[in-house]
């Protein structure tokens, strides 16, 4: 029995309204890649990718779907670096025979990373969301990296008044001239030395950095570099000493959003790697139910 030729609506009919389409493709494919993160070493990620690619040839009906999904698999079998991904987005459009000439691919996955804690030795390991956006059009190649980091605020007016507290409470149990050391240092140890605490907050920058065509950052090495520029990073595995010293640390770095938002700035702009940068700085309060946010850019 002759085998039958299954019909091919999208080679074989012309669009009813023909025109140009910007980005036609898939979302949400997943698909395994693998990054060298921490040191030399290979990380195999769950990643989900948009793929796309322009319709510009205005009469064809549709581009070829499922050719995107036989190239972005192609990821599973090397290394994800950007030699890796201007070949795939070259793949892409290839693949469509003359319907379009430019593609793009978003790769979103969570890039897990082991950290050490800050005295004791422990370690522990923490998921940052990543996103790798990559485009190829006439005018080139352009690369950007998008990237959350978690990181602790301590507000600067809430320990201020929390001193005053402090200082009011020393002057109402001590009112003589001179005090005595160790009957300062016993209320201060005690349960009544606790007069008040500065509030805290988790908080998060959200940054997106615009790479054009230069070479990719190493993803780790970033994040780390990020979070040291903030300087309050969240922890993972931590003794009482790490917690004593990460205490100590956000006492040392006060900072409203503001902060934050200028220390991060000034880290970015040394950055020769980073064309144009967008982030946002957003402190979840813990006095107010609403978040403290900056917004800010590059150009």
């Amino acid at each position: 029995m002759q085998k039958r030729v299954l019909p091919d609506v999208t080679s074989d009919s012309n669009a009813d309204t023909p025109s140009y389409l910007k980005w036609v493709g898939m979302e949400d494919i997943a698909v395994p890649i693998t990054l060298c993160l921490q040191g030399s070493k290979q990380q195999t990620i769950a990643a989900k990718a948009k793929v796309y690619v322009s319709l510009e040839k205005p009469e064809a009906k549709g581009i070829h779907m499922s050719r995107l999904h036989y190239v972005v698999n192609q990821l599973a079998e090397q290394e994800c670096s950007k030699f890796a991904i201007t070949n795939l987005l070259n793949d892409l459009i290839a693949s469509q025979n003359g319907i379009g000439f430019e593609a793009k691919i978003e790769l979103t996955f969570d890039a897990l990373l082991n950290k050490p804690a800050l005295l004791s030795g422990e370690s522990g390991f923490q998921s940052y969301p990543v996103t790798i956006i990559a485009e190829k059009t006439a005018s080139g190649l352009f690369c950007k990296l998008e990237v959350s980091i978690p990181y602790s605020s301590t507000c600067p007016c809430s320990a201020s008044l929390a001193r005053q507290l402090y200082a009011d409470a020393i002057s109402d149990r001590f009112q003589a001239e001179t005090i005595n050391k160790s009957q300062l240092l016993e209320w201060v140890e005690s349960a009544a030395g606790t007069i008040a605490t500065p509030h805290s907050q988790r908080s998060y920058a959200y940054v997106q950095l615009s790479l054009g065509n230069n070479d990719w950052p190493n993803i780790s090495k970033l994040i780390f570099q990020l979070e040291d520029i903030i300087g309050t990073p969240v922890q993972t595995a931590v003794k009482r000493i790490d917690e004593q010293a990460f205490a100590k640390l956000n006492a040392e770095n006060l900072m409203f959003c503001e902060d934050a938002a200028r220390n991060l700035k000034a880290g970015l702009d040394t950055m020769d790697f980073v064309q144009d940068y967008w982030f946002k700085m957003e402190h979840q309060e813990s006095l107010h139910a609403h978040n403290a946010v900056v917004i800010d850019q590059k150009f």
